[in-house]
This record gives structure tokens, sequence and C-alpha cells, in this order.
């Protein structure tokens, strides 16, 4: 049933846009011949003329149209038609082009104030973390380090703790004996065994039974995690290099020693790196009250666990009159619409994989478990987000997109004629078959995702 309503939601978005070309292009008398939900590919599910318009339902649910006479090469209307959308000056075409993404950003104001004003509560965005009780498996560095009941994360190794998935990141990427290293650790620790070792030749193999002296103790480099990494707009990527299966063996056995016989014949560099694989310190701040309170670092285990019991309360907006549902709402759309942007350009340029993208399909299951889990206010305001990316996404100057209609037409007012119609109709014509491959190369990533559970 939410898989229903999450389809049926995005749906109407997909009418509400379309909805926005036909209503401007009525407004400005220019003849609609066809009101298409979902894309011309495949059998035709419904149809119905209703004045001059026909309406048809697609079996491809995946888009919509607004077709004029000029799309329409047998069209009898005539070439000097006012009817015509190329006969009408250009700030029409362009008030025309523009009104499905005008559609879809009033479309996502008048959710996001819907769920605001019902519920009485709009996301900020943010959670709080909190430290609620230790487990059977805490790790010492845990229980030594003074943290109580209520205490809340505020930041780890400098990153603040806005969402609930920045405690989990570092966590893992800190796992103690995690088998990786840095070369600039194992030259340090090669350094101090020949420093410590001097009767011992460093180029050649250390021989079985030999007794060496090891260096001191000393933590990895702490983990540093930006803030496009947290929200995953970027790979967090590390140079450490992968210890082979002797090293790891020798690494557990030199625990807790100051002096290590050597069992297997082996060099320098392999004890280097054996000794360089400890563990990677947290650095965590609390609030507590009104104070900021630094711990003693604590030290994730080899699973990258801690062993507490956390809470995680999503922070909210309350909303109790209209000028309160105005203001949180304005910053919502805001705040979302900047992530957006910001997501879209990172793309571009690459920083985003494209197997990263998805589409509806991915979003229609994400949609329906939030329903199901958080609630119809959160599809509801996802629904507003997913209503804003159209838009966004719309405006993009791609030929077959509505951004790239509005470039044609832009290029046409600073050149004072029209384009080549033939040229502009090619390029058109090639970029919509382009979307339509990436539209189903992104459902490719989506079926792979729900396969392998990443959604």
């Amino acid at each position: 049933m939410n898989i229903i309503i999450m389809i049926l939601l995005i749906s109407f978005l997909v009418m509400v846009h379309e909805f926005g070309h036909f209503l401007a292009a009525k407004a400005f008398k220019i003849r609609v011949d066809k009101f298409g939900f979902g894309l011309p590919v495949g059998p035709t599910l419904f149809k119905k003329k209703i004045g001059e318009t026909e309406f048809l339902i697609h079996a491809c649910l995946l888009g919509g149209y607004v077709a004029f006479p000029d799309d329409d090469k047998d069209s009898t209307i005539s070439k000097d038609s006012p009817e015509r959308f190329a006969n009408k000056p250009v700030y029409q075409r362009m008030a025309v082009i523009v009104a499905g993404v005008f559609a879809n950003f009033i479309t996502a104001i008048v959710l996001v104030m819907l769920a605001g004003g019902i519920w009485h509560k709009l996301p900020t965005g943010m959670f709080e973390t909190s430290f609620q009780d230790m487990t059977l498996n805490t790790v010492d560095s845990v229980k030594s380090a003074g943290l109580e009941k209520g205490d809340i994360f505020y930041q780890i190794n400098g990153t603040k703790v806005k969402l609930p998935n920045v405690l989990s990141q570092y966590l893992y990427l800190s796992r103690s004996f995690d088998g990786y290293v840095c070369q600039k650790q194992v030259d340090k620790k090669l350094k101090q065994l020949k420093i410590l070792n001097p009767k011992l030749n460093p180029d050649k193999l250390i021989p079985k039974g030999t007794k060496v002296i090891l260096p001191e103790y000393e933590d990895e480099k702490p983990i540093y995690l930006t803030d496009d990494q947290i929200i995953g707009l970027e790979k967090y990527t590390s140079d450490e290099i992968e210890l082979t299966e002797t090293q790891k063996a020798v690494r557990d056995n030199l625990q807790g020693k100051k002096v290590y016989i050597i069992k297997i014949p082996m060099t320098f560099e392999d004890l280097a790196f054996s000794l360089a694989d400890t563990k990677k310190p947290l650095y965590i701040t609390v609030i507590r009250g009104e104070k900021q309170i630094k711990l003693p670092p604590v030290y994730p285990n080899q699973d990258g666990m801690l062993g507490i019991q956390k809470g995680i309360v999503e922070v909210m907006y309350p909303i109790n009159s209209l000028k309160e549902n105005l203001e949180y709402s304005y910053k919502y759309i805001i705040s979302n619409s900047k992530l957006m942007l910001y997501g879209l350009a990172k793309l571009f340029t690459g920083d985003v994989p494209m197997e990263e993208m998805h589409g509806i399909v991915a979003i229609t299951k994400i949609g329906s478990d939030i329903i199901e889990y958080q609630g119809f206010f959160k599809g509801l305001l996802l629904t507003a987000i997913i209503s804003l990316n159209l838009a966004y996404l719309n405006l993009l100057p791609i030929p077959a997109l509505d951004g790239g209609h509005l470039m044609f037409l832009i290029i046409e007012k600073i050149m004072g004629k029209p384009l080549n119609e033939k040229v502009t109709e090619i390029v058109a014509n090639i970029f919509f078959y382009l979307l339509i491959i990436l539209m189903f190369y992104i459902i490719y990533n989506d079926i792979v995702a729900l396969a392998t559970n990443k959604i």
C-alpha cells in the first residue's frame, strides 16, 4: 500500500508539472493537441479527446508531455496560425516553458506548509545523538572516559555530530588493528627499530630466534571526515597500505611486548608494518547541561564498535502559528534546495560517481519505507523534495528538458531571429534519446541497489 501511495504521489507531481505548461499555454491562447501522462513508449492505456485536446495515459509512466501543433508535421493548423506555439512572442513561449517548473515549486511550498500546519513541526535537518548506557561489550576506553547518561555527542575529531551516521562512520573507519597503515607511520617505526637494534643489519632478513627490542606503542593518526563525505557526496579515500597475512599475524603477537623473539625470518620493513597497525583515537566532545566537555580519547574495537547504547532524536522546528509555518517552511525549502544544487554540481564535476545516481524505483522504495516507518507527513515532505528536484532538473540547460528549450529561446532573443528549426529538432531528439538511455541506466542502478540491500 505504501508503495502505491508513493507511486501516486510521484505521478501527481508529473501531472502538476505538465498541467503548469497546459494552463500557461491556454492563458496565451496556444492550442494544445495532446496532454500525455507517461512517455509515448509502448502501448497507450487510455485516451480521450476533450475539446481540442486529446488526453492520454501511456504504459511507461515515467514522465509526461504537452504537445502543440508545432510538434506534428501533419497538423492541419496553418503555419501562420496565432494558435501555434512558434508564432507567439518569445516572452510568452518562455512563460509556457517555465510554467511546469513554477508549478513544481509552488507544489513543493504547499506540501511543506501543509505538513507543517497539520503536523505542527518541520525537520531542521539535524539530529541529536546521545549516550544512554553501556553494554556487556563496552570497550575499556569508554568505561574510563567519564561518559554520563544523557551526554549529547557534539563533535568527533572536529566534525559536528549533526546526523546519526557521523558516529557510525567514524567508528567504522577508526577500527582498531584494521590491517591498514600509512607509509609515514611505517617509516617512523622502521627508523625506531634501527636505532633500538644497532647490531642488526637492516638490509638483511632477521633470523628466527633473534631478540628484537620494540619501540613504544603509538596510536595511529585519527580519521577526519569532511561534510561532503558525511552526507555521501564525496567518497572517503585512504592512502593506507594493507598488511600481508604474515604481517597481521606478527602484529597480533606484538601486543603489550617490549621485546619480540622472531618466530619466522622477516625483514625490518615487515616488522615495521606490524608495529604501525595499532588503534585510531576518537576525540569526542559532549554537551552535558550547559557545558562542552572534551573526553579522553576512546578507541573502537576491531569491529568498529564502542559497546554503547545510543539515543537518536530528530531536531524539529516547532510550528504554532502561520508566521512560524512561513518562516520554517522557507528555511526547510532553502536548506534542501542548497543541498540539491550542490549535489547536482558534484554530479557534473564527477565527484559523485554515476553508479550513485538513483531514480524512480529507488525513490518509490525509499518513500514507501519512510511512510511506513516515519509516518505520512515524512512521505509528504519527501514528495515536496522530489517536486523541488523535478524543478531544478528541468531547469538544466539540456536540450529535451525545459531548460534546454529555454536556452534556445534566450539565444533566439539575443540573435533577434528564430533558430534553424531542423537543427534544433535534431539536437532535441538526440538528447531525448540520450535521456531515455540515462533513465534506463538509472533504473538499472536502482535494481542493483535493491538487490544488494543498499536501499
